[in-house]
């Protein structure tokens, strides 16, 4: 009479991925692949490594996994700095996501490194995928460089031959603006930010000149200044000391367009009435000062958790996409630039 099998010779204690991918006959990455939900594991695959993981009781505990495949079961997610409020947003949308896939963040800022390179090797060492915000400091040697270590994705930054990009809309949505703020009459529209600060900027940018050319009038070169408040501020000042002539003014982003309007009308400007003031984000300051602020509503926390899931998705083995995703962003009016207010 054949002996029969105990539990213990049925689901033998103390499993491992490696005992999981040996009865499925596939490696331990398709193993985890299987585990993680990934969408590129073919049905049948799939099937055998669910059945191996039933009988052998296998229960992929989170060191273990890590050790096992080699995960750190992080992501990284590399900025520039985390002042002001788009920095916080699209940090809240990254973190939140990767929380729900159980990843911790390990977070770089360049402005603060003196040795990028250096920072951004040990950061590949740390985590299993690293997201980046496109930004001068950025080259495209560190991104190839990242690369060549992990999964990478680039947010609103320039594209690299085998890297995945994701950006919000800026080119239609700053035509729509700025022909808005010329239909109200305006005749000296300035666009205020430097598009040499990567391609959002830039797409802004040749958006206002697109809406100048549809009416035949002739862009200014831009106002080419940094995106934070102080630089606002400074380049309010330069304004009321008469460097510049305008009667709008079309900014990169609201931290800029709300720190102009504050310092002009501190200095007793009518805004709109001498001059309208737009803004790019609609970040929440922008529905509360008077007159509100007419900008761009860009998903700035989608972009966020958007790179989050990507990057799960890179290392549970999905390919780079070739086309850049890029989420829509939407005119929002409020008085700013001279429409009645609501």
């Amino acid at each position: 009479m054949a002996k029969q099998q105990t539990s213990s010779e049925a689901k033998p204690a103390g499993a491992t991925i490696y005992d999981v991918a040996g009865r499925a006959g596939v490696s331990i990455a398709t193993v985890s692949r299987v585990l993680q939900g990934a969408t590129v594991v073919a049905e049948t695959t799939r099937q055998k490594v669910l059945a191996a993981v039933e009988e052998l009781g296998y229960v992929p505990l989170g060191a273990a996994r890590s050790l096992a495949v080699r995960h750190h079961e992080a992501h990284g997610l590399v900025l520039p700095e985390l002042s002001g409020p788009y920095y916080a947003e699209l940090l809240m949308g990254f973190e939140a996501r990767a929380a729900e896939l159980a990843q911790s963040i390990v977070l770089v800022l360049t402005n603060s490194r003196t040795d990028l390179a250096a920072a951004v090797r040990q950061l590949a060492t740390r985590v299993d995928a690293i997201a980046v915000l496109g930004s001068p400091a950025i080259s495209g040697d560190v991104v190839r460089l990242l690369r060549a270590k992990k999964p990478v994705v680039v947010i609103a930054g320039e594209p690299h031959d085998g890297v995945e990009t994701i950006a919000a809309e800026n080119l239609e949505s700053a035509r729509e603006l700025a022909g808005h703020v010329l239909g109200h009459g305006r005749e000296r529209a300035l666009f205020v930010g430097d598009p040499d600060t990567g391609p959002d900027i830039r797409h802004r940018y040749a958006g206002y000149v697109a809406a100048h050319e549809e009416r035949g009038l002739v862009p200014a070169e831009p106002v080419r200044v940094a995106l934070s408040e102080a630089d606002g501020t400074a380049f309010a000042q330069r304004l009321l000391g008469n460097e510049y002539d305008a009667d709008a003014l079309i900014c990169a982003n609201d931290e800029l367009a709300l720190s102009i309007m504050t310092t002009l009308q501190d200095a007793g400007r009518d805004v709109p009435g001498e001059i309208a003031v737009t803004g790019w984000d609609d970040v929440m300051t922008s529905r509360y000062v008077r007159p509100g602020l007419t900008t761009v509503r860009q998903p700035v926390q989608e972009l966020g958790a958007l790179a989050a899931n990507r990057l799960h998705e890179l290392v549970s083995g999905e390919p780079p996409q070739a086309q850049a995703r890029m989420l829509p962003t939407q005119l929002v009016v409020r008085s700013s630039c001279g429409c009645p207010t609501a």
